[in-house]
């Protein structure tokens, strides 16, 4: 058995943030059956390029591996029967839309309890569905400069900065994962299921963490650091070497100390100006300035060595393919594949989420509506004949009778 071989989860999902959080229970075995809407035709992240053509796409297969598709217009009445049905042998109704539409769809727990009074409804929205901001729609990099991250991101002098990678949708999907797996708990346990108000507003604004601690408990004002370094342990950033760049970390005083032998001078650990914590951050514009200099004088490699020998945490700033080349990634298993129709065979990253020894099974992502028909006969037990007259009726979307 799989961990979550006996979870059906009703995904109304698009894009990123929402069928991220899903592919953390579709790769531990649960069935997510993703409900997209014909008229929209289906999952937005279907069309997303580079990579793409038709309704296939490498975006939309990283986000929806080991989930089974069936479109449906849930606001046609033969549609909404379809639905209903659906939500009877299931667990959780998942959705990520703008905050105010779970309630016009009637996706809540209010609108479902008749149909199945353990149903877990979590809707992952931009801003939730309370507040000023909760008809707006929000995307990662808006929510990255709103909650302050982007004035965090980059050099002192430069322009504030997004992320390489959309953090907030990922920490979104996971937030939803978390959510619906605890929610699915409480439902089996209390026989009554619940709503899950999540968004990624709150989710960026959680984030902020330690700095948001220390700006609201005195005078402290977060801001930009010279080399992505931490904002008050020194060192502890990216530095320049001969060749390229290398991340030096120092989150230890026995670190500062080894690494003051492995660069020639190990009388700067009984500096003054730099023994402990509190004298290194207040002197760090000379300690940098010094190791900087130094650090210049050999390739990454060589002191990458001399680093690792000495058990000081360091590592190089890798491009995206020399990290995937890592022999780590390797050895945990982090790069699997698919096989896809229209693109062959289709390498992509494993989640980071293991239960046991157990290695998952990846399957492909579906095609727009691929599993309708199973869906409807192997579990709702509808016949050929039942199935064209909700076609008839529109429930499968007007270009689709």
């Amino acid at each position: 058995m799989k961990p979550l071989q006996d979870v059906r989860v009703l995904a109304l999902e698009q894009y990123g943030a929402g069928p991220f959080g899903s592919l953390q229970l579709a790769d531990l075995g649960a069935d997510v059956i993703k409900v997209e809407d014909p008229s929209s035709g289906g999952d937005v992240g279907r069309y997303v390029v580079p990579q793409q053509e038709g309704e296939d796409s490498i975006f939309f297969e990283t986000f929806n591996r080991n989930k089974r598709s069936i479109g449906l217009d849930i606001t046609s009445e033969a549609g909404r029967t379809v639905f209903e049905d659906l939500v009877r042998v299931s667990d959780i109704v998942y959705s990520n839309l703008r905050g105010d539409v779970p309630s016009k769809l009637g996706l809540l727990y209010a609108d479902l309890k008749h149909l199945n009074p353990k149903i877990v409804c979590c809707s992952l929205s931009g801003f939730g569905m309370t507040g000023p901001r909760s008809s707006e729609p929000a995307y990662d990099y808006v929510l990255q400069g709103l909650t302050g991250w982007m004035d965090l991101t980059g050099e002192p002098a430069g322009p504030p900065t997004k992320s390489g990678l959309s953090v907030v949708d990922y920490a979104g999907g996971l937030v939803a994962a978390t959510t619906m797996l605890a929610a699915l708990h409480a439902s089996r346990r209390d026989g009554i299921g619940v709503d899950c108000d999540l968004s990624l507003y709150d989710t960026a604004m959680s984030m902020l963490t330690y700095p948001a601690a220390w700006a609201l408990n005195g005078d402290y004002i977060p801001t930009r650091t010279h080399h992505s370094a931490h904002p008050s342990i020194v060192p502890f950033q990216a530095f320049p070497s001969k060749d390229g760049w290398i991340v030096i970390a120092c989150p230890k005083e026995k670190f500062f100390v080894r690494l003051a032998e492995v660069v020639g001078r190990p009388e700067l650990a009984n500096d003054s100006r730099f023994v402990g914590f509190a004298a290194r951050r207040k002197n760090s514009e000379e300690l940098v300035e010094i190791l900087e200099k130094l650090l210049a004088t050999k390739t990454s490699e060589d002191w990458l060595g001399r680093l690792r020998r000495a058990a000081v945490p360091c590592g190089p700033v890798n491009t995206v393919l020399e990290a995937l080349a890592d022999p780590q990634a390797a050895a945990r298993n982090l790069i699997v594949s698919t096989e896809h129709p229209r693109f062959g065979t289709i390498s992509q990253l494993a989640s980071a989420v293991r239960v046991g020894q157990s290695q998952p099974e990846y399957r492909r992502a579906p095609q727009r509506g691929e599993n309708g028909a199973e869906i409807m006969k192997d579990l709702l037990g509808y016949s050929e004949q039942h199935i064209l007259s909700l076609s008839n009726e529109g429930a499968f979307g007007a270009s689709e009778r």
